[in-house]
């Protein structure tokens, strides 16, 4: 039996630019709700912690549909998973400018708009990716991955101008005619890859799950991407209020993070191509750091007249957002290579949702009970020193167990 072709390095750079893009829209529909947060307290008079869990809901939804997708998209292809995909999203940005009530958005939110983000994302592309790109996996799943920092950057400050100019409302019912206009268009920019073609021939019967979940290795990297998504999120979703409450005005503070925000594209790249060639727990514990000055800066600022500061804690934290995903992802496709790699990342991908889910409802908790984000960014400090001591522990690979 002859082997399958493989792709031409135009059509793999063509399927890595296709993956960052509908990456990208998924996951700008979905950081939009930093924004609409801010929204949902003024319109219902909804306490922090009560905004936060539907986004807690959706992290642990993310977390938990991860394997799922991944065993879909085995089974379907990524076109299919896509149309799935998008189909949720249109519904569930329609519905939401419905809402009324706090459940409705938790519901809406929370479940059906991430299970459709999900089809759009890492578990969909990653596998695909790291097979294709062996030598420089880090950075074409650091090229993906950025398309998360390279959303985040641009769904705050957009969606703060459609707010203003339509409300929060009318800001929802846009966004899913615009989903809905571009779901046939996205789907059709992977064509021709159907079910099963991230399985490289030659792969062999590599590592199975059950054979990962027997090593230290999969549970530590389980522990980094929780204590990752805890650090993260202690942080990420409140920015915006919190720079508000201290007395920024809106539109500038979400521009500024924006800005901030955008840097994690050069940043994810750059530390993604890093972790190639200097090893992906070096690149990792330096964006540790890096994430960290940023919190500090953060918890600096006092006033709102304190510019420098706000820009240094856009910058240092936006810069390095979703930069350790890279090492992280490649790491597991160094530990763990073979065709079952989808499944083994879909269920270490779960500590993430766990991670996020618990830091984002935290800090609005944290708030609502000292009046101050203080402790929540304190506490983002000490888990993503966690991790970094974490991921540093993953150093030698491990044996395969039968």
């Amino acid at each position: 039996m002859l082997a399958p072709r493989s792709p031409t390095p135009a059509r793999l750079w063509l399927l890595l630019a296709c993956a960052f893009g509908t990456f990208s829209v998924g996951a700008g529909f979905m950081h939009s709700y930093t924004v609409f947060l801010v929204a949902f307290i003024d319109t219902f008079g909804w306490s922090r912690a009560q905004v936060s869990l539907a986004y807690s809901v959706s992290q642990i939804v993310a977390g938990l549909s991860s394997p799922v997708v991944g065993w879909l998209v085995d089974r379907l292809g990524p076109p299919r998973l896509i149309l799935m995909g998008g189909s949720l999203l249109t519904v569930g940005l329609l519905a939401t400018s419905r809402a009324t009530e706090l459940w409705h958005v938790v519901v809406l939110y929370g479940v059906v708009m991430t299970l459709g983000a999900n089809c759009l994302g890492l578990v969909v592309f990653v596998p695909l990716l790291s097979r294709s790109f062996t030598k420089n996996r880090g950075m074409a799943v650091a090229v993906v991955q950025s398309a998360n920092g390279f959303a985040r950057a641009f769904s705050a400050p957009v969606a703060t101008l459609m707010i203003s100019g339509l409300g929060w409302r009318g800001a929802y019912v846009w966004q899913g005619v615009i989903m809905g206009c571009i779901l046939l268009p996205l789907a059709s920019l992977f064509r021709g890859i159907g079910p099963g073609a991230h399985r490289r021939h030659g792969d062999g019967a590599g590592w199975t799950l059950r054979q990962a979940m027997r090593t230290p290795h999969f549970w530590l990297l389980f522990a980094v991407y929780m204590f990752t998504g805890l650090g993260s999120f202690l942080v990420a979703l409140h920015q915006l209020a919190f720079a508000i409450h201290v007395g920024f005005d809106p539109l500038y503070a979400a521009s500024v993070l924006g800005m901030g925000a955008l840097l994690s594209l050069p940043g994810t790249i750059a530390t993604g191509t890093l972790s190639d060639y200097v090893g992906r727990e070096v690149s990792a514990v330096v964006t540790y750091g890096t994430s960290i000055l940023g919190v500090i800066f953060a918890l600096m600022i006092s006033s709102p007249d304190q510019h420098l500061l706000l820009w240094m804690h856009a910058c240092f934290f936006g810069l390095t957002w979703g930069a350790r995903g890279p090492a992280i992802t490649a790491k597991t496709a160094d530990l763990f290579p073979g065709p079952n790699l989808g499944a083994i990342l879909g269920v270490i991908t779960i500590g993430t949702g766990l991670g996020a889910a618990s830091g984002s409802w935290l800090a609005g908790f944290v708030f609502d009970t000292t009046g101050s984000y203080r402790v929540a960014f304190y506490l983002s400090i000490l888990f993503y020193a966690a991790g970094s001591v974490a991921f540093w522990a993953l150093r030698r690979p491990p044996a395969i167990r039968e």
